[in-house]
C-alpha cells in the first residue's frame, strides 16, 4: 500500500533523488550505496584541534552524499532524515563501541546545536533531527538510544562557511555550553557527540570541551553518585559521529594505520 501511494503521489508531486535527481524516488539505490559508503571508520582532519574527540564517519563528503546533505539541511527535505538518520547510527555504533550490557545505560546522542538564527531560516533544526531518526534506528536495532539536546550557544557565532580552520576555531571557542540542569542528564548513560558533518572538527572539539567542563562521568569501582576527582575525569574517552566527513580525513586515518601497521605496531 505504502508502495503504491508513493508511485500515485510522485505523479501528482515532482519527487526526485535528493543525491542526483533522478526522477520518482526520494532516494536512489546507487545514492543510497554511496551513503553507506565503505562502512564506518575513525577521521581525522589535518591539522586536527586539541580536544577533538575520537570521531567515526559513515561516508566521504563528496558528490551524492554532499547532496544529500545539502538537501536535507538547506531545501527541506524532511524525508531524507530517516536515510541520513540510519548512516549516523552506524557511526554511532562505531564510536560507541559494543553495549556491556544493560547496565551499561542507553547511547545518549547529543546533538551539535544550530544558531537560533540558522533554525529560523531554515524551518527546521536539521542535526537534531538526523540524530532522532538515528537514535530510533538504534532502537529498533536493539541498542537503547535516546537524544539529549543539552548544549547551546551561549554567544554569537559567525557563519563558518567563509573561515579556515584557524578562523573556526577562534570563532567557536567557548561559543557552547550545557544547559542549567543538562550535566545530571549526561550521567545517565554514554555520550556520542553528533552531527552531520565534520570540516576541520573546531565544532565538535567546542562540544566536547563544553561537555567536559560539567561532565563527571561515572568510574567503574567508584560508588555512584560520588563526584570523580582531576586525574578521573579523563578516564571517559568522549567519543562522535558524524554521517561524513571530507575524503582527505578519510586517506589520513588510513595512511596512519598503515604506517603503524609497518612500524609493527609500535609508536
Amino acid at each position: 500500500m505504502r508502495g503504491w501511494w508513493r508511485e500515485i503521489a510522485g505523479l501528482v508531486l515532482p519527487v526526485a533523488c535528493g543525491g542526483c535527481g533522478s526522477p520518482r524516488t526520494e532516494l536512489c539505490p546507487a545514492c543510497a550505496d554511496a551513503l553507506a559508503g565503505p562502512g564506518p571508520r575513525r577521521v581525522r582532519p589535518a591539522p586536527e584541534p586539541a580536544g577533538l574527540p575520537v570521531v567515526h564517519a559513515a561516508a566521504p563528503y563528496a558528490d551524492a552524499v554532499r547532496e544529500l546533505l545539502i538537501a536535507h539541511k538547506e531545501r527541506g527535505a524532511l524525508t531524507l532524515a530517516g536515510p541520513l538518520g540510519g548512516a549516523l547510527a552506524g557511526a554511532v555504533e562505531a564510536a560507541a563501541g559494543p553495549g556491556a550490557g544493560p547496565a551499561d545505560g542507553p547511547l545518549l546522542l547529543v546533538p551539535v546545536p544550530s544558531s537560533r538564527r540558522s533554525v529560523r531560516a531554515r524551518g527546521h533544526d536539521p542535526t537534531r533531527r538526523i540524530a532522532l531518526a538515528a537514535a530510533a534506528r538504534l532502537r529498533r536495532a536493539g541498542r537503547p538510544a535516546r537524544v539529549v539536546p543539552v548544549l547551546r550557544q551561549r554567544r554569537y557565532v559567525a557563519d563558518q562557511s567563509g573561515l579556515g580552520a584557524r578562523g573556526r576555531l577562534a570563532n567557536l571557542s567557548g561559543a557552547l555550553e550545557v544547559v542549567p540542569g543538562g550535566a545530571r542528564l549526561l550521567t545517565e548513560g554514554r555520550v556520542v557527540l553528533v552531527d552531520d558533518l565534520m570540516t576541520t572538527g573546531a565544532s565538535l572539539a567546542e562540544a566536547a570541551r563544553a561537555i567536559g567542563a560539567v561532565h563527571l562521568p561515572f568510574i567503574p569501582g567508584i560508588p555512584h553518585g560520588l563526584p570523580a576527582g582531576p586525574a578521573q575525569r579523563g578516564i571517559e574517552q568522549r567519543v562522535a559521529a558524524v554521517i561524513a566527513s571530507s575524503p582527505a580525513s578519510f586517506e589520513i586515518n588510513r595512511n596512519s594505520l598503515e604506517t603503524w601497521i609497518v612500524a609493527g605496531g609500535e609508536r
